[in-house]
């Protein structure tokens, strides 16, 4: 039989941290030039799955961005640095015996105003990196100057909850049911073969429970991955360990689920090659393979690793170990005077909150906080070429911090691309009633940066979509596994009508467990310039006075100014539209409008959670759609610095409960979209990807519109191609 450090390589084979570190050579000096090359991590295909290479360099200008050289303040912490305040805090006093696990190390980024005024040739600001460390259950935040090399503050958080998982948390998670005799006995009595276990470790939540207070804890659970890939489908329904991270013990074992049958691994196969051979033909026709061509090559450029400059666009694009992608400085170029102008200083992603909508001791505490519990960048794995990205995509990597503090990179973690799908930019025909052949129309280009988490068995892929009319698009995307119940029934017919039933089922003995998403994005606006303020434009209906009209009702356009945080808590009506828009209320157009920007929502949810239960309380920024805020640099987390089991002490609706002033003044605004996820049968055994987005739209930002002098295309301007023939 084998031992427990066998099924650790088994459970930990398809944990979405799995990820191999490579040692690096630690120079005892600090330069730039003296960065050490990092190997990539490698991806070992099973003899099913397709060989994924290093993407295909078209052009010559498609080059990876250099890890080795610094050139703006914004830019993400080299190798090189991040093993620099590895030897800072070594020779610290506090850790000079022993330096505590690294939770989190990323860039501590200089001031905004000192961001603003630099300019491409200026001197660098400092250097600082900013650490979460936890050392006897207390976390130590950290900031490091990198060119001193001295600790330049550093203070001990008081408040609840704890900083994200490492790679080691999880390790000593997975080893401890595998010592257990308890464990073993459950898995033999079920007739599955310890050989064949997959584990995973869901968070744990907070529920104010006795046995999990002050200490870091969190669930494990199994599955049977016999005759699949994908174990998800096959749950051992019933067991739930709950394990001490630090004590590296089972504080509870629940069995109770042993008479619930192991969904059949028939079906579930998602890997190319293995769906045919299952099925034994193929479904439909393939598609013929289909990619843009670029005759003349790219419009974009990205210039010093992370500045990209495309047709009227430029701002900077860095992978972040917690939010992932990270768009800054973003400003677009005004058609009237050439000018760059500013609209956002920052967005990102900032919390995911997924609760799913079972109280059963298996599954109540399922109310995940992906970004802050687990970290959106450092479970971003690398894109597919060809697959995830086009063909003319261009690639960036991720450079992060292990728990000892060591650099690592994560290849091909982000994607830039331009876009032609055959949209219209815009377009107008005029009837020969009225002119004579005058038909005009512009294709619609844009330029997509992509990233793509999986976390456990969710995939979310973010999009950012810049467009010349200066519109921006971002998108949250949702595919991968669904997270299955077991149930005894293999029919709906024979589910008896006092069984409580948390979804419906989607294949046999498998329950899809209702849930939903809800993604929370930062977006520090600053159109031109940092003081701003945010308007609620209400549509009001308005009763036609008698005699004055044949029409009784019309509807107008009233501005509200927001005075305060209280007056931009909005919560989305169908029925009561409004436009949400940031303004510089000192940046007027030729004709006396305020230029600005509008949120423009897409399809979205709300959550319908009580305001008191415990997930809820953590995650009571999603009470609303939009929150407006006063820019804050400690204010970027709407769940909190600290997530991991908080208990919602620190969150973006407890910063907004100040009330402080918002107009004219450096805002944040916060918008949230969400999806009420019903599982179906669709869905088994991988969903179709299910897309969210809203758009950030200029509203009187140009003086007309700004690609009314776009060219249209020509057949001169493309290859010629010749179309064959169909049947």
């Amino acid at each position: 039989m084998a031992g427990p450090s066998s099924y650790l390589r088994f459970s930990l084979s398809i944990f979405f941290f799995s990820f191999v570190l490579f040692s690096i050579f630690i120079p005892s000096w600090y330069h730039p030039s003296n960065e050490p090359k990092l190997r990539p991590k490698r991806f070992f295909p099973t003899s099913k799955s397709p060989v994924v290479e290093e993407p295909p360099r078209i052009c010559k200008t498609k080059t990876r961005p250099s890890s080795q050289t610094i050139h703006h303040p914004l830019d993400p912490l080299t190798a090189q640095e991040i093993t620099r305040v590895g030897l800072i805090l070594r020779s610290y006093p506090p850790f000079e015996s022993s330096l505590p696990p690294i939770h989190s190390l990323s860039l501590h980024e200089p001031e905004k105003p000192e961001v603003l005024a630099w300019e491409k040739g200026d001197p660098l600001p400092p250097r600082r990196a900013f650490v979460l460390a936890l050392s006897s259950g207390r976390t130590h935040e950290l900031v490091v100057d990198l060119g001193s090399g001295r600790v330049e503050a550093h203070s001990i958080e008081s408040g609840s909850g704890f900083p994200p998982l490492t790679l080691d948390d999880l390790v000593a998670a997975l080893e401890v049911p595998f010592a257990s005799a308890e464990f073993n006995e459950s898995i033999l009595a079920r007739g599955v073969l310890l050989s064949d276990v997959k584990c995973i470790t869901p968070s744990s939540g907070w529920y104010g429970q006795a046995e999990e207070e002050k200490r870091r804890v969190i669930k494990v659970q199994c599955f049977d991955q016999e005759g699949t890939s994908n174990f998800y489908m096959r749950p051992l329904e019933g067991l739930t360990m709950t394990v001490d991270i630090d004590k590296r013990e089972i504080v509870k074992f629940l069995d109770s689920g042993r008479g619930i049958p192991i969904p059949k691994s028939a079906g579930t196969e998602y890997r190319y090659g293995s769906v045919e051979e299952e099925v034994g033909c193929d479904s439909a026709p393939p598609l013929k393979p289909i990619s843009m061509e670029q005759p003349g090559g790219p419009s974009f450029s990205v210039e010093d690793g992370h500045v990209v400059k495309w047709a009227n666009w430029e701002f900077h694009l860095k992978a972040d170990h917690r939010a992932g992608l990270v768009i800054s400085r973003a400003r677009v170029r005004d058609p009237e005077t050439g000018a760059l102008r500013s609209v956002m200083y920052k967005g990102f992603v900032s919390e995911l909150f997924v609760p799913y909508m079972d109280p059963d001791d298996g599954w109540y505490f399922k109310t995940y906080m992906d970004a802050g519990e687990f970290g959106m960048g450092v479970t971003a794995m690398s894109l597919v070429p060809l697959n995830d990205c086009p063909r003319n995509a261009y690639y960036m990597d991720g450079i992060f911090a292990s728990s000892d503090g060591t650099p690592y990179s994560q290849s091909n973690m982000i994607c830039l691309f331009e876009r032609y799908a055959g949209d219209i930019s815009w377009r107008h025909s005029e009837s020969p009633l009225t002119a004579s052949q005058i038909r005009e129309s512009r294709p619609k280009v844009t330029l997509v940066a992509r990233m793509a988490s999986s976390v456990g068995n969710y995939d979310y892929i973010f999009d950012w979509e810049f467009q010349t009319d200066g519109l921006i698009q971002v998108k949250a995307s949702l595919s991968g596994m669904l997270m299955v119940k077991g149930a005894p029934f293999e029919n709906t017919k024979n589910v008896p009508e006092d069984y409580e039933m948390t979804g419906p089922l989607v294949s046999e003995n498998v329950i899809g467990v209702i849930h939903d998403h809800f993604m929370t994005f930062h977006l520090d606006m600053d159109i031109d310039g940092s003081n701003n303020s945010f308007v609620n434009v209400r549509l009001e209906k308005e009763e036609t006075p008698p005699g004055r009209s044949p029409r009784k009702s019309y509807v107008k356009a009233r501005r509200l100014v927001a005075r305060t945080e209280g007056d931009a808590k909005i919560k989305l009506k169908l029925y009561e539209p409004s436009e949400f828009h940031v303004i510089n209320p000192s940046r007027l157009s030729r004709l006396g409008n305020p230029a600005g920007y509008k949120v423009v929502p897409g399809g979205n949810a709300a959550s319908l959670l009580d305001v008191d239960d415990p997930p809820q309380l953590r995650n009571a920024y999603t009470n609303n759609q939009i929150w407006v805020t006063p820019y804050n640099r400690s204010e970027q987390w709407a769940g909190g610095l600290l997530v991991y089991q908080s208990r919602g002490d620190n969150t973006l609706a407890t910063w907004s409960e100040r009330n402080r002033p918002i107009e004219d003044r450096d805002i944040v605004l916060w918008y949230t979209v969400g999806v009420h996820h019903i599982p179906c049968q669709e869905d088994f055994p991988v969903m179709p990807t299910v897309q969210l987005s809203f758009d950030l739209k200029p509203v009187n930002f140009f003086e007309s519109n700004p690609i009314l002098h776009a060219a249209p295309y020509f057949e001169k301007d493309l290859p010629v191609c010749t179309m064959a023939a169909s049947f």
